[in-house]
């Protein structure tokens, strides 16, 4: 892949390890899928299905936070375990999901995967109490983590090295989309429904795209079933940590995730209480700002080719943190302004520091970019819940203060890794 099509992958985490450059392990390139052929549209409508379904089903929650509080009797902290557990629960279980697969076959993995946390999200919408939510969300976690995981080992296998770029391009295309969709739709449905019916309806697609995935996804080609043994992986994994750079790469993760979360679990208790009281729909179609993040990461990447990942890493936090700070304004145009400048340096800030990840891994670096996501899903559990403590204790400038904090120590950061590594290799 060229330098152009690294940059259209790292904009979603689950792209992380192709970006990286690893190498698929099937031999040749006889018999793989290539661009144009009906084998990969086929292929490829399965994949954006599902990775369409993966992150609504996974953010569907994160508007309704508020509901939760009010019909759970919940503080926001707690409401904000719907998503904390479950992408907690998703980054532990990502460190092994990739190695369960060699043993048990890619495409049996990602159609149960995808199945079953769609069957939890119906169960979601029907149960009575706020502890059995909490279960079948974070069942969902580690169910969810076969698929993201397994799909990117899926592609680099089957497909042909000229067909990468595209068929992740459109993969990633779908997570955004679905990040975005399942915020958006539980918005404007439960205005209609009620938030039960919201989650149902994410439910039932997930389980639509899981049937979608079965049906359309060709059967593995080149996949070599592998026995599965947890010791090398320590050994990666202890290697990447000794690093000098990789370590405070996966802080940075941890950061601007935690960051970024917390102002899109929290805003929604602020622009649904007056002065602004909006409903949950036009609460929904804030998060269309996400395609802003999207389509700019793909820029700022392009702008690191250029200057440096080193150059570009502080400016793009910088920006996160003036758009976090604008959220503090009385105006509601300028919220939103702020929201969107957030998102656009969040994007770039993640499409530059899981580029790097590749960069510097020398060697095992889907274990890198393993590493690198569960820092990145980890921050977005444990920060992300840590901000209802502050929304209880100072409202919305208490959240906006520790999103902040935590931003200004990831320029700190910055700043020292531009200081400590070399713009030639950005290593």
């Amino acid at each position: 892949m060229g330098k152009h099509d690294v940059n259209l992958l790292t904009p979603n985490t689950m792209a992380a390890t192709l970006a990286a450059g690893e190498a698929p392990r099937a031999h040749g390139t006889a018999g793989k899928i290539e661009h144009g052929t009906p084998a990969f549209w086929q292929t490829n409508f399965a994949l954006f299905a599902a990775g369409f379904a993966t992150f609504a089903l996974l953010y569907c929650v994160q508007p309704l936070m508020p509901l939760f509080s009010a019909d759970f009797h919940v503080s926001a902290a707690g409401a904000s375990l719907s998503l904390s557990l479950t992408t907690g629960l998703l980054a532990v279980t990502m460190l092994v999901a990739g190695a369960l697969s060699e043993a048990w076959g890619r495409k049996p993995i990602m159609v149960a995967s995808l199945m079953l946390s769609a069957v939890l999200t119906v169960v979601c919408a029907a149960v009575p109490h706020w502890p059995t939510f909490l279960v079948m969300r974070a069942l969902m976690g580690v169910a969810l983590s076969g698929l993201p995981a397994v799909a990117m080992a899926y592609v680099g296998e089957e497909m042909h090295p000229r067909s990468l770029g595209h068929a992740m391009g459109l993969y990633v295309g779908g997570t955004g989309l679905g990040g975005m969709a399942g915020r958006l739709l539980t918005g404007v449905i439960t205005d209609v429904w009620g938030w039960r019916s919201a989650v149902l309806v994410i439910g039932v697609l997930g389980i639509l795209s899981a049937a979608t995935l079965w049906r359309f996804l060709p059967p593995s080609r080149h996949f070599e079933k592998r026995e599965l043994r947890l010791a090398p992986l320590a050994r990666a994994f202890g290697t990447h940590l000794r690093d000098g750079v990789l370590p405070l790469l996966f802080v940075e993760g941890f950061l601007l995730m935690g960051s970024f979360v917390t102002v899109y679990n929290y805003v929604g208790y602020r622009l649904i209480a007056a002065p602004f009281s909006l409903s949950q729909t036009k609460i929904g179609l804030i998060f269309a700002v996400y395609l802003f993040g999207i389509v700019s990461s793909a820029w700022v990447g392009s702008l690191s080719g250029k200057l440096g990942r080193r150059t570009v890493l502080p400016a793009t936090l910088i920006l996160m943190l003036a758009g976090t700070a604008m959220t503090l304004s009385n105006q509601l145009w300028l919220i939103i302004l702020g929201i969107t400048v957030l998102t656009i340096g969040f994007f770039g800030t993640h499409s530059i520091a899981s580029a790097w990840v590749g960069a510097r891994a020398q060697v095992s670096k889907a274990q890198a970019s393993s590493l690198y996501l569960f820092a990145y899903y980890l921050g977005s559990s444990v920060v992300g819940s840590l901000g209802g403590v502050f929304w209880n204790l100072r409202g919305w400038h208490g959240v906006v203060a520790m999103a902040c904090a935590l931003l200004l120590f990831a320029i700190v950061i910055a700043l020292w890794l531009y200081r400590t590594t070399t713009q030639p290799a950005q290593r």
